[in-house]
């Protein structure tokens, strides 16, 4: 940029674009985590409406599929990575004892890259909208082929480009932080949080399946552009696509949910008024999840005729890694025991979290027994399952970090009374929509369609009211958020933390900071 241009830009802006500070990344991925989801949320929003009644008569099936193809991309990649990175950089510096993250311009750059990621990945409805001919991908977020290969779309291949530069962004946000806790700390093994192990834990996890999924993108875009037939149906292997995307896809699940598992066991216990019980139970549980979960992937191909000996390998696998979760299902539950909880808005949002922990998780386990699976797979109840963890667990810990530690974001705090309306709308939201849809997978109904027998539309309109309530609840959220921000300043212990013995790492680290 000139030094003419330069000067034309006001301070507060460049400081945004160049900032190197870990916080003020933290922020950045927070607050495009706030505008992918929202954004996410609202395709969301757009199928449910066609859902209401039987017929496809507000969007249509092309349509529909598009926004169902959005939906999942734009959560999943844009919106619940993003915002546990922007928890990671906010706060494992200072947990962990380091001046600011390991390679501060590799953080930045790891940032920068997602923006233009998510318009590659959204642009086939945006360059649609524009009235250009490029369509939106209609193959569902898993890109199987035949479809993903034979449909001549060039927004499938705006897709995948968009999905490979947010893994590249991603990777080196997980080296990042890799190097960070493991050789800029100062504090030893044994006094880690828990969330950093989780943090750790789950840029592991990139570090081997991120890469895994970026081979199978390029080899996917080959098949497209230049001829091979890596996945084509004439000499090559469709199956191959799905055995790749889920050994990623797979501990996908797990990236998203350890961050989110190290929130709820490390703000559930400050406001119980104890320490976590079991935590170096809770950490070998972590670890335990990350291994195990590049075990369980095929566990997603039960219905595509693998040799039975293989598929029960992969079930057996499913079923232990419940046992690791259950572990910190039940040191959750153990702390709160005879605690003294405070019922603010992080703690409302940490025992919804639990709550729809147990029950993604037993419907999860049901899912892992073959015989279970071949009558439930690509059903309704698969759907309900994953948002029960997705939504009820991963959204819900999320919110109670982010208003835990909105002191830190913002200086202000959120006004407590919104909170609660925030969650109770919310958790009304969550079970009218989810607990619909597993009555509707019970019985049988496909998911994935835009159409649907008429029997089915009672409970598919208790799902449209109930994820049209949850939506209403973000409202709340967002006007506490603008609100609050504005506010009058936090004190330098907003949660009464100080009471129990000594101020938690990193409010103590952000007040040494402001006074330096």
């Amino acid at each position: 940029m000139s030094p003419a241009a330069t000067a034309a830009v006001p301070d507060d802006l460049r400081r945004w674009l160049t900032t190197l500070d870990h916080a003020d990344i933290g922020r950045l991925y927070l607050a495009f985590a706030t505008v992918a989801g929202l954004w996410g949320a609202t395709d969301g929003m757009a199928i449910r409406t066609e859902l209401l009644s039987p017929a496809a008569g507000v969007w249509g099936p092309s349509t529909y599929a598009a926004f169902f193809t959005t939906h999942g991309l734009t959560m999943l990649f844009f919106f619940a990575t993003p915002a546990a990175f922007g928890f990671a950089n906010l706060v494992v510096p200072a947990l962990v004892g380091a001046d600011d993250m390991a390679f501060p311009r590799v953080n930045a750059v790891a940032f920068w890259l997602l923006p233009p990621a998510l318009l590659l990945a959204r642009s086939g409805i945006i360059l649609g909208m524009l009235g250009l001919p490029v369509d939106p991908p209609g193959t569902g977020w898993t890109f199987y082929p035949p479809m993903a290969v034979e449909k001549p779309n060039v927004g499938i291949d705006l897709v995948l480009v968009g999905l490979h530069l947010s893994g590249v962004s991603t990777i080196a946000s997980s080296v990042n932080l890799i190097v960070t806790i493991c050789f800029e700390r100062s504090v030893g093994w044994h006094r880690l949080s828990v969330f950093s192990w989780s943090i750790l834990t789950t840029a592991g996890l990139v570090l081997f399946a991120f890469p895994v999924l970026g081979s199978a993108i390029l080899m996917l875009l080959a098949d497209r552009n230049v001829g091979t037939v890596f996945f084509a149906v004439g000499g090559g292997s469709p199956i191959l696509w799905q055995h790749l995307f889920w050994f990623f896809g797979h501990p996908e699940v797990y990236i998203l949910v350890l961050p989110s598992m190290g929130i709820i066991s490390y703000v559930l216990p400050k406001f119980c008024g104890r320490r976590l019980f079991g935590f170096r139970y809770v950490v070998y549980s972590t670890l335990a999840i990350g291994v195990l979960s590049f075990g369980v992937w095929a566990h997603h191909m039960f219905t595509t005729g693998l040799d039975p000996r293989l598929s029960a390998s992969f079930m057996a696998v499913s079923l232990a890694i419940a046992v690791p979760s259950a572990v910190k299902t039940f040191n959750w539950i153990t702390t709160l025991w005879n605690g003294a909880i405070r019922l603010t808005g992080p703690m409302l949002f940490c025992l919804g979290a639990v709550g729809f922990f147990v029950v993604g998780g037993v419907t999860g386990v049901f899912l892992a027994a073959i015989p279970v699976d071949l009558v439930l797979h690509d059903t309704y109840y698969v759907v309900a399952h994953f948002h029960f963890v997705l939504v009820g667990t991963i959204v819900y810990a999320l919110f109670a970090a982010g208003y835990y530690w909105f002191p830190l974001l913002t200086g202000s705090r959120c006004d407590p009374l919104l909170a609660r309306t925030h969650f109770w709308l919310s958790t009304l939201g969550t079970l009218l929509t989810f607990g619909a849809m597993l009555g509707l997978g019970y019985a049988a109904l496909p998911r994935r369609m835009a159409t649907y027998p008429a029997r089915f539309a009672p409970l598919q309109t208790v799902a449209t009211v109930g994820a049209f309530v949850l939506g209403v609840a973000q409202l709340f959220w967002l006007w506490n958020v603008v609100v609050s921000a504005r506010g009058p300043p936090a004190d330098d212990d907003p949660w009464d933390l100080g009471r129990h013995g000594r101020l938690p790492r990193e409010w103590a680290w952000f007040r040494r900071r402001r006074e330096e």
